[in-house]
């Protein structure tokens, strides 16, 4: 299932409608799960809503704090709380869906949100997933 939120609005807002409709294939037989061990996301999901969420579900959130929240935070001193953990080396694995998503907005319409239709715009990001798919399967063949 591929969802498509209005072009205009941001990621945070759609994010707990992902997250219900997310599911993890096992490698064996099994249904599929639909709770990760850990998410890793850039620093516009680091809201204390997603936090929330996240923690409420027993997912690691692997998200870096921007400057600003550690600035409100420590303005607040104690009554600011703890910083939120953040593992480092394992943000260092985001990279790779980041060059997914760029891969895919070569093509300029799934790039710049031309279609007014959310089925328009699924219906390229399936094809432009196709192209990329035989791509692969192909190889080197002409």
């Amino acid at each position: 299932m591929v969802l498509v939120g209005p072009g205009q609005s941001g990621d945070a807002p759609m994010f707990p409608h992902l997250m219900a409709h997310l599911q993890v294939a096992r490698h064996g037989p099994g249904r599929p799960r639909t709770r990760p061990g850990r998410l890793r996301a850039d620093k516009a999901y680091s809201s204390r809503a997603i936090r929330t969420h996240l923690r409420s579900r027993g997912i690691t959130a692997v998200i870096p704090e921007p400057a600003d929240q550690v600035g409100h935070r420590k303005r607040r001193g104690s009554q600011g709380g703890r910083p939120p953990t953040f593992d480092a080396q394992d943000y260092k694995g985001r990279n790779v869906v980041e060059r997914s998503f760029n891969l895919f907005k070569q093509w300029r319409g799934l790039a710049t949100r031309y279609d007014k239709l959310a089925l328009t715009y699924r219906g390229g990001a399936v094809l432009r997933a196709i192209t990329i798919w035989l791509k692969d399967l192909l190889g080197d063949m002409p």
